[in-house]
C-alpha cells in the first residue's frame, strides 16, 4: 500500500504538468497579443479639443460614481442602520460586510427605483429619440433626484447652506441648486440614521445591563457580561423577527 501511494503522487504530478504543458503544435502557433496606442497630437480643429475635454470629464464623472451612488441616494441611511444593528448585536463580524453592503444595495436599488424610473421616462427616452438635447436631458433627469432628496432634507440643514453659499433666499425647491441640496441631504441623512440607531441600541442595551448586574451580584466580576448576553440579545432578534422590523422601518422613513 505504501509502494503504491510513493508511485500514485509522482503519477499525478506527471499527468497535470501534461495537461498544462502545451504541446509543440499548439506552440507553434502564434498567440495573438493586443496591440494598444496612446497618441497626444496636435488637434486641428476646436470641436477636436472640445471633444477630448468631454472625455475626460466623462471619465472624471465615472470614477466619482461610487461616491454619487452613496451621497444622493438612500444608500447612507441604510447602510448605516445595518452598521448598528451589528454593533448592538456584539456578533463581530456577523453579519459579513459583503452581506450588509450586498444588502445595502439592493435595499437603495428597491427604494431608489421609482426615482430612477423617472429618470429613465424624462430625461433618457427623449434624448434617445433625440426629442431634446443632451443638456435639457441632463436636467431633466436631475430634477427627480432633487426632488428626493429635498423631501429628505430638513429645514435646518438646508437653510444652513443656503445662507453660507451666499445665494438669495429661495422661494421654490427650483431656486435651490444641487451643489446646496447635496450636503444638505447627506447630513440629515445621517442624522436619521442615528437616531434609528439609537432606538435600536435601546434593547440590547438593557439586556447588557441586566446581565452584568446579575453577574455581579452573583459575585462572577471575572466572566466577561458579553459571553452571556450574546445569547439573550440574538434569540430576542430573531425572536421579534428583528430583520423584518428593520428593513420595515427603513421603508417607511423614505416613505
Amino acid at each position: 500500500m505504501v509502494k503504491d501511494r510513493k508511485t500514485l503522487v509522482p503519477a499525478i504530478i506527471i499527468i497535470v504538468l501534461i495537461l498544462l504543458i502545451p504541446s509543440q503544435t499548439e506552440a507553434a502557433q502564434p498567440f495573438p497579443i493586443p496591440n494598444l496606442e496612446l497618441e497626444v497630437g496636435e488637434g486641428e480643429e476646436p470641436e477636436d479639443l472640445a471633444l477630448t475635454l468631454q472625455i475626460i470629464i466623462l471619465l472624471t464623472i465615472l470614477s466619482l460614481a461610487p461616491a454619487l451612488l452613496i451621497l444622493t441616494t438612500s444608500f447612507t441611511r441604510v447602510v448605516i442602520v445595518l452598521s448598528f444593528i451589528r454593533n448592538a448585536l456584539a456578533t463581530q463580524q456577523m453579519p459579513p460586510n459583503q452581506v450588509l453592503i450586498g444588502l445595502a444595495l439592493f435595499l437603495t436599488f428597491f427604494i431608489m427605483s421609482p426615482v430612477w424610473g423617472d429618470v429613465y421616462q424624462e430625461a433618457w427616452e427623449p434624448y434617445r429619440e433625440g426629442d431634446i438635447t443632451q443638456e435639457e436631458a441632463i436636467e431633466n433627469g436631475l430634477e427627480p433626484v432633487r426632488e428626493f432628496m429635498y423631501q429628505q432634507t430638513r429645514e435646518d440643514d438646508l437653510a444652513l447652506f443656503v445662507e453660507y453659499s451666499d445665494i438669495e433666499n429661495p422661494a421654490t425647491i427650483e431656486d435651490v441648486p444641487t451643489h446646496v441640496i447635496i450636503p444638505a441631504f447627506v447630513i440629515s441623512e445621517l442624522k436619521t440614521a442615528f437616531q434609528i440607531g439609537f432606538m435600536i441600541f435601546v434593547p440590547f442595551l438593557i439586556i447588557d445591563m441586566i446581565v452584568a448586574s446579575t453577574l455581579m451580584s452573583m459575585g462572577m466580576l471575572m466572566l466577561p457580561p458579553v459571553m452571556i448576553s450574546l445569547p439573550f440579545k440574538v434569540l430576542l432578534f430573531v425572536l421579534v423577527d428583528g430583520w423584518f422590523l428593520i428593513t420595515r422601518s427603513l421603508l417607511i422613513s423614505f416613505g
